[in-house]
């Protein structure tokens, strides 16, 4: 027999796949009738696996009138968002190199994108100083993420 937490998770899992914007808003009140459970165990569930390293999104307001939006992320949003925190005046031209077989790998881009990416970094990387570096390679990025 699962156990609560189980049986919470499941419930939200099978009202987000019924949604097609990857969005569910649900009520505390509601889950804890459905499960016959108590709110606190529905806020740990929430705070241990839906977290946003697990691909989501939880919006929660307690309360009269209170409700938990959920919403799934793109695992790709994910790896772009890290990708971006990484990059700083520190960076070598290995690093970024590195990066870009890692999108290749992960099919995020494709093989001549990549080959345009490592052509134009390597050519430019030593030609600019390291803040406007930055600035560069993370418009190349959050170019390639918007277009995915």
């Amino acid at each position: 027999m699962s156990n609560i937490a189980d049986l919470i998770e499941d419930y939200i899992l099978r009202r987000l796949a019924a949604e097609h914007n990857r969005k569910v808003e649900l009520k505390r009140s509601d889950i804890a009738d459905e499960i016959s459970c108590a709110p606190s165990q529905i806020s740990y569930v929430l705070s241990t696996r839906f977290t946003q390293d697990k691909g989501f999104v939880v919006e929660s307001r307690r309360g009269l009138g209170g409700f938990i939006r959920i919403g799934r992320v793109p695992l790709q949003d994910l790896i772009y968002q890290d990708i971006l925190a990484k990059i700083d005046e520190d960076i070598t031209l290995d690093e970024v190199n590195n990066i870009i077989h890692y999108l290749f790998k992960r099919e995020l881009i494709q093989k001549r994108e990549a080959a345009l990416l490592l052509q134009t970094l390597s050519t430019v990387f030593d030609k600019l100083d390291a803040k406007e570096r930055v600035s560069f390679i993370k418009s190349l990025i959050m170019t390639l993420a918007n277009f995915s």
